[in-house]
């Protein structure tokens, strides 16, 4: 009779133990699981978030990244801010390893849409210095609805939050180690696209993400703008960088006075830079002999934008039969 007596206060011991150590365990945030562990766990979370009395800034969630008020109003200011450490490392490995098999060859890209941006077309692949892969994720489906994606779509309608902001297309770059000529010229996005006469549209709210697959920096050519260009929403004439028409090269370019403030925008690996539509800008050679220069854009527009881009036959394919040899003429807004 006592040793049935002192086996049972021996389990009632055992349960209350094991109560209490479940209590502990659920209510200490090192040991949560789901959301609450990726935004605690400084390996995944590459970014740390932001905190005031009211709001959490940074990246909050695996698919959302809050901007604080100062972000925004740089952008629509300035044209362009840099957002840092967006992406962790094996984010951004996982997708540096799709982008590879694009600039090899190894996912097929049809006609224009793989080309050099800084050379006429049909120069030899061994000699190109500036890789361009358009619409990957129309190419390589997989791709689709990654966290890029998710974490840039959650930034552009923060950006433009009456206007529904949907994705238009995306495009891989590589600029080759020790290609000096790799420069893209300063141009406005606005000069490739229809403006709102052809597109019968009130506004072009455009905001374009750039993540930095690799470090980008002065010496491997990387981004830069003209402050505060785009405020006056005006587009400047344009040229062809390359040849006489798009026939001959897809990339144009624009003059930048020598008053004007050209600003240097780099960027760690994994974070991001964002423009808008009519900021002039563009990016230097890749000086660097040992060190490429990838980037994955991303850009996002009105959604009634997009639809009407849609309806004139417009996807920002170079092989699109629109383009902006066909409505250059039309519309200079």
């Amino acid at each position: 009779m006592t040793s049935l007596l002192v086996r049972k206060v021996q389990l009632g011991c055992l349960v209350f133990t094991t109560i209490v150590s479940w209590c502990t365990a659920l209510s200490s945030p090192s040991q949560s699981t789901g959301e609450a562990t990726f935004l605690t766990d400084t390996r995944r979370q590459h970014s740390p978030i932001k905190e005031s009395s009211q709001h959490q800034y940074g990246r909050v969630s695996k698919n959302e990244y809050v901007l604080t008020p100062e972000q925004i109003e740089s952008f629509h200011r300035d044209g362009c801010v840099t957002i840092e450490d967006v992406l962790a490392e094996e984010e951004v490995e996982e997708l540096a390893a799709v982008f590879d098999r694009f600039v090899s060859g190894e996912i097929k890209i049809p006609g224009k849409d793989f080309c050099d941006m800084s050379k006429p077309f049909g120069v030899p692949y061994e000699e190109w210095s500036l890789v361009n892969c358009m619409l990957p994720t129309r190419y390589y489906p997989p791709l689709q609805n990654n966290v890029y994606e998710r974490l840039t779509r959650s930034m552009a309608r923060q950006l433009f939050p009456t206007s529904d902001m949907t994705k238009d297309y995306d495009q891989l770059l590589n600029k080759r180690p020790g290609k000096n000529d790799a420069v893209f010229a300063y141009h406005q996005d606005m000069a490739y696209w229809p403006g709102k006469k052809v597109l019968n549209v009130p506004m072009t709210d455009t905001c374009t993400f750039s993540l930095a697959i690799d470090d980008s920096l002065p010496e491997n050519g990387c981004l830069r703008y003209v402050v505060g260009s785009g405020v006056s929403k005006t587009l400047r004439p344009h040229r062809p960088a390359s040849g006489s028409n798009r026939d001959e090269g897809h990339a144009l370019m624009t003059d930048v006075g020598v008053e004007e403030e050209v600003r240097l925008a780099p960027a760690k690996k994994g974070s991001i830079t964002i423009h808008d539509e009519y900021v002039v800008h563009g990016s230097g050679g890749n000086t660097c002999k040992d060190k490429q220069r990838r980037t994955y854009v991303v850009a996002y527009r009105a959604a009634a934008v997009v639809a009407a881009e849609r309806r004139i036959g417009f996807t920002h394919s170079h092989n699109d039969e629109v383009n902006w040899d066909t409505f250059e003429e039309r519309d200079s807004s």
